[in-house]
């Protein structure tokens, strides 16, 4: 990637800026569980934790106040019957976040040797390879009906090695008449990631975020990129679906863009993780999470911290996927100046409600239906109705609103019955996805 300022510090980080790392939170080694601890073993590990924390925690105040409570639980003795590094890492990460209310403050048992601050060319290598038996969190692209385009992103992996797929995931949406991300499944991710996925939302080079570090005191401005390899989306209405397990990079996603008016969240509040940092040896077997930074929007001067992002159109996550869908279909069908393009979102509205809540037709209102129309015929075969047409195969009808019925394996055509003032059927209006259509009457 060339142009502009890189939302990323050239520094590789356990977790990055907005990184949630679930691979802290992963099942304990085994041994950690038998592991003695004894006194001053523990005391050990408070002391260096402290210390840690009173050093590189983003608030120093915080830090030392942290600090000072698990110390005073170690003198007070609350800790004097946790005899093994599982139980008491368990206990210190709860004692810490009661003070904190800190989701990143972790302390943990990692299950290898913790990254350095700077990467070398070997394990990022090796992240690559392991980000690429995931695809690079790129799980599924659609184009929906109603030309809407989907992607489920389960993670913002580092542009540096995953930038090739992105483009292609980008290029895959750029002709949608919207755009649906689905991030209820993200958790976490790489902030090079995020910016070159944010970018292909605007046609203007737009100030997304800030994050502050402690260390040096400094803030850095994340951009989009002025360049981009193929087309931007500026003007395409975006939805961001979001779940309380969204957390930390996709929720500085959701919220920058929210925030921005770029897009419209779609979901449930996410889960509040905006801080980012480090992750520290204590002792062997042991390490902590220490948030060394936090986000800043330069709109609105602060954070989701605690809070989570609020959706704008706020549902369960089963059912954000269905609402955003269907809003998306609604814009473009009101926007639609080409009939054939209004005419498709309609339809595809109509179907989406018809899988939402089917639609159940009884034995007689069936039965009202079948008849012959012009040099066709509605039929009904154990329970279902048929269109024949002479020498062509048979088409099921499926209901959608009433008296307007979709063709099984016939995208473009549908049916509609026109009934007179007394409620009969007296002619079919086939209609296709172009607009045009025609009247059949009733024989």
């Amino acid at each position: 990637m060339s142009g502009g300022p890189c939302w990323v510090s050239k520094l590789q980080f356990v977790s990055e800026v907005f990184c949630f790392c679930l691979s802290l939170l992963a099942p304990m080694y085994a041994h950690g569980q038998d592991t003695p601890l004894d006194d001053a073993a523990r005391s050990r590990i408070v002391s260096k934790i402290a210390d840690l924390l009173k050093a590189n925690y983003v608030f120093p105040d915080m830090g030392e106040r942290s600090a000072q409570h698990i110390q005073a639980q170690l003198a007070q003795g609350a800790y004097s019957k946790l005899t093994t590094l599982f139980d008491f890492s368990n206990r210190l990460t709860a004692d810490l976040q009661s003070i904190n209310h800190d989701h990143h403050v972790i302390v943990f048992m990692p299950q290898g040797p913790l990254e350095e601050e700077v990467a070398t060319a070997a394990e990022n290598e090796l992240r690559a390879k392991e980000d690429a038996r995931t695809n690079f969190g790129f799980e599924k692209l659609e184009h929906l009906p109603g030309n809407v385009g989907y992607l489920d992103l389960r993670s913002f992996a580092d542009a540096d090695w995953a930038a090739p797929t992105a483009i292609g995931a980008m290029s895959f949406l750029a002709s949608s008449d919207a755009v649906i991300i689905d991030v209820r499944n993200n958790h976490g991710g790489q902030p090079n990631m995020i910016q070159l996925i944010s970018s292909y939302f605007f046609d203007k080079f737009t100030h997304l975020g800030d994050m502050y570090w402690r260390k040096g005191d400094r803030t850095e401005q994340f951009w989009t990129q002025p360049y981009l390899p193929g087309k931007r989306m500026a003007d395409v209405p975006l939805y961001i679906l979001t779940s309380s397990r969204t957390f930390s990079g996709p929720e500085g996603f959701a919220y920058d863009l929210k925030i921005l008016k770029r897009a419209t969240i779609v979901g449930e509040t996410t889960g509040g993780g905006a801080n980012a940092g480090y992750s520290y040896p204590v002792v062997d077997g042991l390490a902590i999470f220490i948030t060394t930074g936090r986000a800043i929007n330069p709109i609105t001067k602060t954070d989701w911290e605690g809070k989570g992002v609020e959706p704008d159109i706020k549902v369960s996550a089963s059912d954000a996927f269905n609402d955003a869908y269907r809003e998306a279909l609604k814009v473009i069908a009101a926007q639609a100046e080409d009939p054939k393009q209004k005419t498709e979102a309609v339809w595809a509205v109509d179907t989406l409600d018809s899988h939402m809540k089917p639609l159940s037709l009884s034995q007689n209102e069936k039965n009202a239906l079948v008849a012959v129309y012009g040099h066709s015929q509605i039929t009904l075969k154990a329970g279902e109705l048929y269109l024949e047409l002479t020498d062509q195969p048979a088409f099921r009808l499926l209901p959608l609103v009433p008296d307007t019925f979709g063709l099984e394996g016939l995208d473009d055509t549908r049916l509609r019955f026109l009934r007179d003032n007394s409620g009969k059927v007296t002619k079919l209006v086939v209609m296709y996805s172009d607009g045009s259509g025609n009247e059949v009457v009733r024989k």
